[in-house]
């Protein structure tokens, strides 16, 4: 029965400082968003080319990342999504976990919330564990962070680790005030394609 309480709000951690942690120092990293918040807090950490920001299409950001990393071996590449995005697309964990991209990491903000359609309770706030399916899956490496010393170290697993790498941070539900990137998806996807390949593209 444990499984099916939630978190004391007390050991949940700021989503924003989480992010401005992962993208600190990010060198060449490259970087999917799921839409809504994490679209918001990787902007709140600053607008990059190298951000590629899924601003629709619910359940596939791991699946883009999946595609980036298998066309990109010599690049790390990192999914920044939400619980409500990743319950959406877990199939998407079974095709990562087969393939075993070295260089992919996924990171869900786990806030136990449909944040952008109200707040309602996702299934992580009644016992699902994400990263207990991505371990199902084959991931290298899945946990649930909690702390902030454990976001320190998941930041240099990121840069470093083997994957695929699949970590659930618990944050907060607070509905921060919304830091908007670009919004045209042509222009996005130009930008990133210029980013990643260069002018001649």
């Amino acid at each position: 029965m444990d499984r099916l309480k939630q978190a004391p709000a007390e050991s949940r951690l700021d989503r924003r400082q989480v992010v401005a942690t992962l993208l600190r120092d990010r060198a060449d990293l490259l970087v999917i968003t799921g839409l809504g918040a994490p679209t918001y807090d990787c902007a709140a950490a600053g607008d990059h080319p190298n951000n590629f920001y899924l601003w629709g299409a619910m359940g596939g950001a791991a699946m883009l990342g999946l595609g980036l990393a298998t066309a990109q071996p010599g690049r790390r590449v990192l999914v920044i999504t939400g619980d409500g995005e990743m319950l959406m697309g877990l199939g998407a964990l079974a095709t990562i976990g087969a393939r075993k991209p070295a260089n992919l990491s996924i990171v869900v903000l786990d806030n136990e919330r449909y944040a952008e359609t109200g707040g309602q309770r996702t299934h992580t706030a009644h016992g699902v564990d994400l990263a207990a399916v991505a371990a199902g899956c084959g991931f290298a490496s899945a946990t649930t962070v909690r702390t902030k010393a454990q976001v320190d170290t998941l930041r240099d697993a990121v840069h470093t680790a083997d994957g695929p790498l699949f970590a659930a941070v618990k944050v907060d539900p607070a509905d921060l005030p919304r830091v908007l990137p670009p919004r045209d998806g042509v222009y996005l996807a130009s930008r990133f394609r210029q980013a990643l390949l260069g002018e001649a593209f």
